[in-house]
């Protein structure tokens, strides 16, 4: 990709230097050399966009999230009362921009909705709880009729909720929703999806999330996921499942599904090509436990954070760094230049800019290695961000919500538009939003003109770059069947492997007579068309796949071998297990889709697998392709082997951690055994057995090593008198006196301290004892427990976030104060702890003022998976910090970076705390001045 530095460097100087008027005015983004970029639409036309779509008539509609959780934002900003808005926009004179726009639908059951998808005169709209569908029978853009399609998702006005819906080309729904459970979803057939996960953040319409559902399928599904369900409702399936956040799945013509994951605070966000079955890793596999908890010895954040290490787990993809992923969208025509065709499109809110990828097979999956900046309103590639403290930076402004394709091929781009980036607060309160157009450079965009009506029309319209239109011409041509046959034949030979999937999709859903036209296809040179077919064979003609796949293997390309174990897992295992051992035979040992893929497919029949092809092996001789497949299948059947692996000094010390790895995700008694043996020798194999024992003592190894004491327990020491002192001390019968002595004990003490706050969150603490608090507690050396007492029992005065914006910055001072404030709970480069977010590239997220409120007004706008917890055990110990696991186990992560691992049974309770475990900077000590020089250091960044 080309891109000017020169130019974009004169641009930011005229945003900084030029004023506000000037910098509305001028072109905001920096895009390739060959194209042009256009302000479409902006405020007062809509506001706070989340979504977009386009119509057969060109028409952008949208999402607005004006009403974007209230509950932080009640200080101003525009409110609507009657719910938020579906808005339509058109340009009618052809100038290329909008002139019109108008109100589709306003509804209460409207709250900060994320996707839109208009198929036909049925506009689909994704908010949790609910994918609600509007129709619009007699065309006046207005809804006649509205149904609820599905319900049940967690994360009412949540960023991590239920967000876009797409039409895909084997013509199913694809919704995908974040990890704000718990999903309890009943599809038409009154089949119930169950997903949670150890996540909880606080809002006023949130209900507990749990991990370790099962759902009617006998799964447990974790956290974020993609569901498939068919048009009328029924047939939900879950395709991919343990995302932190995917804001949004895109399902490309060949059937391929692609996201951008949200990171947790870490530097991880990613985009990822997913396997149908996939685990994506987030959280533990059931959700009950953080990556924070799952983190080995010697693993990076990277590496742990989408348990890399763990059999049964999808390769994570890029993982480029800090973001806020959004909008996905692959471009399949050629209207941007064929340079372009097959382009990855991910935007990113926090980076303010839009990754593109050009996707390559390698080896069974797909390389995202060749990441450009397609968009961006900062510097070309977003790292060397040309800082300059002005009261609104709007270059940072630019934060990209969607991404759309209209039907003339023009790229529209929705820009929420707001200093901050979403999930917490909103900083700008007249709820501004913009659409940029992208058109490549010279080239005309003439209007589309698009016929439904005929077939050839509608062939055409299959042709069409706007996702849903060509999804209705789609399910036009399915309903006419084999009479359209000749038309959609056409499609075969075209130059564009794009258009000729889609005719696949539709051919193999029209029974034999099509079925025959796709078949040759099996032998095509272009594995991707191959893939495709063996996909639509499965979705349609799952017995002619069946009996084409022994003669496909021989000569299958990597992608197909590797579709061909995902799509046959449901078979009869009888019928397919010759196809399965030549699978297996063709694994090299490297790749690690196909290792996955093998692992999606036979983890439910593992020991059958084990005997039927490893159990008359010498251990010994293992190759490493076997080896590494036991590991990714990890059977009860073979922990002999592996103990005998384990123990032969003949193989190396990697080979012997294999083995010693794979017995640690075997959840059974004879795995445990052969720990417990080891953990008594020395050396660096006894070393890691204690560390797996210590670990899995409290998860998935409880109910075999109840009676193991390890040497190394943490259970903090029990307090029998604290916790007679917090009894007493909410105990309404308790005469005043026993009560200001309970109060005292628990004042002096730095455990005690936390019952007090505990008592406080519970509204529990007697009003008639607030005069004996200190007002101050100047003994308190912890600054989170001292910013805790602080909201609850002080009296600080919050610092001025002006005072702060108006001073400018010592970059060096600020690095000094930095390591001294910041260092203990945030990693900033190599230095620092992980207990907050890393530091690191801040400045790639937030403007100046923007960080400034962050530091000064930390409770604004706490990240999620950053919420604080206390938790008070049976025993008197009371413990403050984020929350790791919550199921058997609970983990707690406390505001001195210390972990406790913690049986949920010695829980006594819970609560979750409103505030941040940051202090306020006068509870640091910190001045107007140096909170001005910590901004300074961070938004220059550790260069």
């Amino acid at each position: 990709m080309k891109n000017s530095t020169i130019s974009g460097f004169l641009l930011l100087l005229c945003m900084f230097s030029c004023g506000p008027d000037a910098r509305d005015e001028a072109p905001l983004l920096f895009i390739p050399d060959d194209l042009e970029v256009t302000l479409w639409a902006s405020s007062p036309l809509f506001h706070n966009p989340t979504n977009m779509d386009v119509d057969a008539k060109g028409r952008v509609w949208l999402t607005e999230a004006v009403n974007y959780r209230d509950f932080r934002n009640a200080d101003g900003h525009l409110v609507r009362e009657a719910g938020d808005r579906i808005m339509i926009l058109e340009d009618k004179d052809g100038d290329g921009k909008a002139d019109t726009s108008q109100v589709f639908v306003q509804d209460e059951d409207l709250r900060s909705p994320l996707g839109i998808a208009v198929i036909g005169n049925q506009v689909v709209v994704s908010c949790s709880p609910s994918v609600i569908i509007y129709t619009d029978t007699d065309g006046d853009d207005l809804p006649d009729k509205k149904e609820v399609f599905l319900t049940g998702f967690g994360g009412k006005d949540h960023d991590h909720g239920l967000h876009a819906g797409q039409l895909g080309p084997d013509g199913k729904w694809y919704f995908i929703t974040g990890n704000a459970g718990p999903h309890q979803v009943r599809d038409k057939e009154g089949w119930t999806l169950r997903s949670g996960s150890v996540y909880n953040e606080y809002t006023p319409y949130s209900k507990e999330n749990l991990p370790s559902q099962v759902s009617d399928d006998g799964q447990v599904y974790t956290g974020g996921l993609i569901v498939r369900v068919n048009p009328d409702g029924s047939g939900m399936e879950v395709m991919s499942h343990n995302f932190r956040n995917a804001y949004e799945v895109f399902v490309d013509s060949f059937g391929n599904m692609w996201q951008s994951d949200n990171d947790d605070q870490t530097a991880s966000c990613r985009t990822t090509w997913l396997m149908e079955g996939s685990n994506a890793g987030f959280f533990s596999e059931e959700g009950d436990r953080t990556w924070q908890a799952d983190r080995r010895p010697g693993q990076t954040i990277t590496e742990a954070h989408w348990h890399q290490h763990d059999p049964g787990v999808l390769p994570a993809g890029d993982i480029y760094g800090a973001g806020s992923p959004t909008g996905m969208l692959r471009i399949e025509g050629d209207q941007l230049g064929e340079e372009n065709r097959g382009l990855l499109l991910a935007a990113d809110a926090g980076r303010n800019i839009i990754f593109g990828y050009q996707p390559r097979p390698e080896a069974s999956g797909y390389s995202l290695a060749d990441r450009q900046n397609f968009i961006a309103s900062v510097d070309v590639d977003n790292e060397g961000y040309i800082w300059h403290q002005v009261e609104a930076d709007t270059s940072k402004w630019f934060r990209p919500s969607d991404l759309s394709l209209g039907t003339d091929g023009s790229l529209f781009v929705a820009d929420w538009y707001d200093p901050i980036v979403g999930g917490h607060q909103m900083r700008d309160k007249e709820g501004q939003g913009k659409i940029y157009r992208i058109t490549k450079k010279g080239q005309d965009y003439p209007k589309a003109s698009i016929d439904l009506a005929t077939a050839s029309g509608q062939v055409a319209a299959l042709c069409n770059p706007a996702v849903h239109v060509r999804a209705k011409a789609a399910q036009l041509l399915q309903k006419q069947g084999a009479a359209v046959i000749p038309e959609l034949q056409t499609l075969l030979d075209h130059a564009n492997p794009f258009f000729r999937a889609r005719a696949i999709w539709l051919l193999a859903g029209m029974g034999t007579p099509g079925i025959k036209k796709i078949l040759p296809l099996l032998q095509d040179n272009n594995p991707e068309l191959v893939l495709t077919v063996v996909r639509a064979l499965a979705a349609h003609a799952p017995d002619t796949l069946l009996r084409e796949a022994e003669a496909l293997l021989s000569n299958a390309d990597p992608l197909v071998r590797r579709e061909l174990a995902i799509l046959l897992r449901h078979e009869d295992y009888e019928k397919t297990n010759q196809i399965y051992a030549y699978l297996i035979e063709a694994y090299d040992g490297k790749d690690p889709w196909y290792r996955n893929a093998l692992g999606i497919a036979l983890s439910e029949r593992a020991n059958e697998v084990f005997d039927a092809e490893w159990q008359g092996l010498d251990p010994l001789d293992w190759i490493p392709e076997q080896a590494s497949l036991i590991w990714e299948l990890h059977p009860e059947a073979a922990i002999p082997a592996l103990k005998l692996r384990l123990q032969s000094e003949t193989l190396s010390s990697t080979e012997r951690m294999q083995a010693l790895e794979t017995l640690a995700f075997i959840p059974h008694k004879g795995a445990v055994e052969v720990f417990l043996d080891l953990a008594d020798e020395e050396g660096m194999l006894a070393e890691q057995a204690r560390w797996w024992l210590q670990f899995r003592k409290y998860n998935e190894w409880q109910g075999f090593l109840e009676d193991w004491e390890p040497p190394l327990d943490n259970l903090p020491a029990a307090q029998p008198e604290l916790l007679a002192s917090f009894e007493r001390l909410g105990d309404s019968l308790a005469t005043g006196d026993q009560q200001r002595e309970a109060l005292k004990i628990l004042a002096e003490s730095p455990e005690g301290r936390l019952h007090l706050a505990l008592l406080a969150v519970k509204g529990s603490f007697p009003d008639s004892l607030e005069a004996d608090l200190p007002t101050e507690w100047p003994s308190e050396g912890r600054p989170a427990v001292k910013r805790l007492l602080g909201y609850f029992f002080g009296r600080l005065k919050d610092m001025e976030e002006s005072a702060v914006n108006e001073l400018e910055g010592d970059a060096v001072a600020g690095k000094v104060l930095a390591a001294q404030n910041c260092l203990a709970c945030h990693r900033i480069g190599d230095s620092g702890n992980e207990i907050g977010p890393n530091l690191s590239e801040i400045r790639q997220k937030m403007d100046a003022p923007t960080l400034v409120n962050a530091i000064v007004q930390p409770d604004a706008g706490i990240g999620f998976g950053s919420e604080a917890w206390l938790v008070r055990l049976k025993n008197g110990v009371a413990l403050y910090g984020l929350l790791q696991s919550n199921g058997p186990v609970v983990t707690v992560l406390d505001s001195q970076g210390q972990r406790f691992v913690i049986p949920a049974s010695e829980v006594a309770e819970k609560r979750q705390v409103p505030i941040s475990l940051m202090p306020k900077p006068e509870e640091m000590g910190l001045l107007a001045r140096d909170v001005a020089d910590i901004m300074a250091y961070l938004m220059q960044g550790d260069d």
